[in-house]
């Protein structure tokens, strides 16, 4: 495993002590934040490769964290939190998040967490490849993505997904296809997930190319594709 740096933004120090000594067994170096100030302002001095961002946090909660995080950086983030309530988890996704953890999990389960998140971006990052769907383009080397020659600021599962769609333009993918394609198999998500994560590409795009059509498309009943 590369050298890697995680950001945890949490407030309560007996969970820090004990991901931070787990997470270090496996060679990360751990960077602890106890509120949601100083969770921005450690962001952008330390530059993590990853975030594990609570959303129970004083000063500012993590919701806030994370679309502040979004502004600046398409840093992996992984959420924590107590809520088990599915909107919950939707609005963190919605805002940028990558994915979540439900408390009280296991340092074993969050580990696994984290090599996954960091896997999958990592292996988006295949040398001189590019993504090429009509006007849509995609460059894994570089994390970078345009349509219609502009920027689209992509998260990392943002990225993989638009990733998959591009790669075979027309072709209608489910929910649990696109699951399985991005994440993997083993990924222990809901199609939820793949929604919200849909929404915020389309948006990007919408935004990017106000008078164009969106290429990402809604199948109704069936799922999503990228039309060229």
């Amino acid at each position: 495993m590369a050298y890697s740096k995680i950001l945890l933004v949490e407030d309560e120090a007996k969970v820090c002590e004990l991901v931070k000594a787990y997470l270090a067994k496996d060679g990360y170096d751990v960077i602890i934040a106890a509120d949601g100030k100083a969770a921005i302002e450690q962001a952008h001095r330390h530059k993590p490769d990853l975030i594990l961002l609570d959303l129970n946090l004083p000063e500012l909660d993590g919701l806030e964290v994370c679309r502040a995080i979004r502004k600046q950086s398409n840093v992996p983030i992984i959420m924590l939190t107590a809520r088990d309530e599915e909107v919950d988890k939707v609005v963190g996704l919605e805002m940028g998040a990558d994915d979540y953890v439900t408390k009280p999990f296991s340092p074993r389960e969050l580990a696994a967490r984290v090599n996954a998140v960091l896997r999958r971006y990592r292996e988006g990052l295949k040398q001189g490849e590019q993504i090429v769907a009509g006007e849509l383009r995609l460059i894994p080397e570089r994390h970078e993505a345009t349509y219609l020659g502009k920027p689209l600021s992509l998260t990392a599962a943002e990225f993989k997904l638009l990733s998959v769609l591009a790669r075979n333009p027309g072709r209608v993918y489910t929910r649990l296809q696109l699951m399985d394609s991005a994440f993997g198999e083993s990924y222990e998500g809901y199609e939820r997930t793949v929604d919200a994560h849909i929404k915020n590409i389309r948006q990007k795009i919408s935004r990017t190319a106000t008078e164009s059509p969106n290429p990402l498309v809604t199948v109704r009943g069936v799922g999503y594709k990228v039309e060229k």
